[in-house]
């Protein structure tokens, strides 16, 4: 018997039970796999080559949830890209970076949009921050009356002091798409594609769909060894995090079970309707006070909730809850680094995020690719070869890269399979790449590939989503991951949502996993109150 059963051995997950287990609950962890971490896992992929496996780079993950954690004294390392990202176009190339070089790049390639430039870091200045103040908070709770006046005042009450025009940029990147907004402001076409990738990364869409802008912010609010909006690189691999969060998990006295997958939520009646009192795995019960899902929401109602047990709107909403992100993830072995036409000179560049999309309607075109044939033949790539920072990665004088490309969709259509397209897709991943590196295809000496169908059977990504969830308007902050269940309480007493499908939504973040733990305790202590 514990006090809380956590299902799944995630970042979230870890970050959910190490916060319980502090203010001293009884907590299971529950894992399928052999191994910590979920998407956050570092696999050794050939011999002496070792790499992040899916998610790839640092910046989201909270502050706050590294400090009480500890994390750094359980071995985590940060260290920031010399770059931040690298975009070589036909026959040119942007550098983006800190202390100006991004601006005076952007000027270098385009004159005019300095100004623009200018305009953008404000808007971004007014925006950012309003989300900041809402990643460690659950969303307001739309329609619950009483209950949810608290926090509807309190973003009220965000908004006070802020003027007419910041209001207004709020609302647009709320609401419209990246490519409206950058278009309005940048002329450049390497300028406009080096912040509309952001609105689609992990985002099944095109940069001029709506809610892509929403998108972009999404991807900003981070920070890396203590730099607002500087991505890094963990030594070791993003699973340096998870085996770092586990550490901490179990001195606090945190039960982690390896290869344990849960089959089901045990529910009973109880005087006051149905309650999540436990789960099975491996035929043994795990009963507790409650239950903490770190899957996508889907999974949970669609295989671990038993039918019935929620009233049927529920049960229907989930089985059309859009999971799509559309991306591919490979890892490549390499025996000498990249050399690029438009930079061929060795530099600091190799250790950004190099983004082969060079443009907003390069990007477009991937997408309409996409949904026409399955995958784009010219597919938005954005590549790190973390071996420039990280030497325990590769053997001396090799590398690996990280290869995160959009868009390939899960359901290719009839006749046709992952299993059987996705040699052709790496192939055509890795020859776009020659396109702009002559040479690289040439210097792959090994390959780890995850199709949207094997980030699916892997991870437990439905549909690939790497957010658990498509980050549309539909799907974010009160009605993530529905209206009604936005405070981590799900329609069933006692179940508890802890993934990237609540609010803030994906990325390595940690922040559902604290939100989580806070809806937990808040209940816990009214339950003491309560009782005899």
């Amino acid at each position: 018997m514990h006090d809380a059963v956590v299902i799944g051995a995630g970042h979230n997950g870890l970050t959910c039970a190490y916060y319980l287990a502090a203010r001293g609950m009884k907590v299971a962890v529950l894992e399928a796999s052999g191994n910590v971490g979920g998407a956050a896992v570092t696999d050794e992929f050939l011999p002496g080559f070792r790499n992040s496996a899916a998610a790839y780079t640092v910046s989201l993950l909270q502050p706050r949830v590294i400090r009480d954690m500890e994390l750094e004294r359980h071995g985590l390392k940060v260290v920031l890209r010399k770059r931040d990202n690298f975009l070589p176009g036909d026959g040119e190339y942007l550098v983006a970076g800190r202390g100006g070089l991004t601006r005076k790049e952007i000027v270098r390639l385009n004159k005019a949009d300095g100004p623009g430039y200018d305009r953008y870091i404000a808007e971004l200045e007014a925006a950012v921050p309003l989300i900041r103040k809402w990643l460690l908070r659950a969303p307001p709770e739309i329609g619950a009356g009483v209950k949810g006046v608290g926090s509807l005042l309190s973003l009220g009450r965000d908004f006070v002091g802020l003027s007419t025009p910041e209001i207004r940029v709020i609302h647009d990147f709320a609401t419209r798409s990246a490519g409206e907004i950058l278009d309005r402001h940048f002329d450049g076409e390497l300028a406009k594609a080096l912040f509309g990738f952001d609105g689609v990364v992990g985002n099944f869409a095109s940069p001029y769909a709506a809610g892509t802008a929403y998108v972009l912010l999404h991807h900003l609010f981070g920070e890396a060894a203590g730099l607002p909006g500087a991505w890094g690189h963990a030594i070791g691999g993003m699973g340096s995090i998870t085996q770092a969060m586990a550490r901490a998990a179990r001195e606090k006295g945190v039960d982690i079970l390896l290869g344990t997958p849960v089959e089901e939520v045990i529910v009973e009646k109880h005087r006051n309707g149905a309650q999540a009192t436990g789960v099975t795995a491996g035929g043994k019960a795990w009963r507790a006070g409650c239950v903490v899902a770190g899957v996508n929401p889907k999974l949970l109602f669609d295989r671990l909730v038993p039918q019935g047990a929620v009233q049927p709107d529920v049960h229907s909403r989930m089985a059309r809850w859009k999971c799509e992100s559309a991306t591919f993830r490979m890892n490549v072995a390499l025996s000498q680094l990249p050399k690029f036409t438009v930079l061929p000179k060795k530099g600091d560049h190799l250790s950004a995020g190099i983004i082969i999309a060079p443009s907003l309607g390069y990007m477009d075109r991937a997408w309409v690719d996409a949904r026409v044939n399955g995958w784009a033949r010219e597919p938005i790539i954005e590549m790190l070869i973390p071996s420039t920072l990280d030497q325990s990665l590769a053997p001396r004088g090799r590398h690996v890269a990280s290869l995160f490309c959009q868009h390939f969709r899960y359901d290719l259509g009839p006749g046709r399979s992952w299993d059987e397209e996705r040699e052709k897709a790496a192939d055509a991943i890795i020859a776009t790449v020659d396109q702009h590196a002559p040479g690289f295809a040439a210097s792959v000496i090994g390959r780890q590939i995850h199709s949207p169908l094997d980030l699916e059977r892997r991870f437990g990504l439905i549909g690939g989503d790497i957010f658990h969830g498509q980050m549309g308007l539909d799907q974010l902050f009160s009605a993530r991951p529905m209206i009604g269940a936005a405070d981590y309480r799900m329609p069933l007493a006692g179940l508890y949502l802890c993934g990237s499908g609540a609010h803030p939504g994906g990325g390595v973040t940690g922040a559902p996993g604290h939100n989580a733990a806070r809806a937990v305790l808040a209940a816990r202590r009214i339950w003491s109150r309560r009782k005899p």
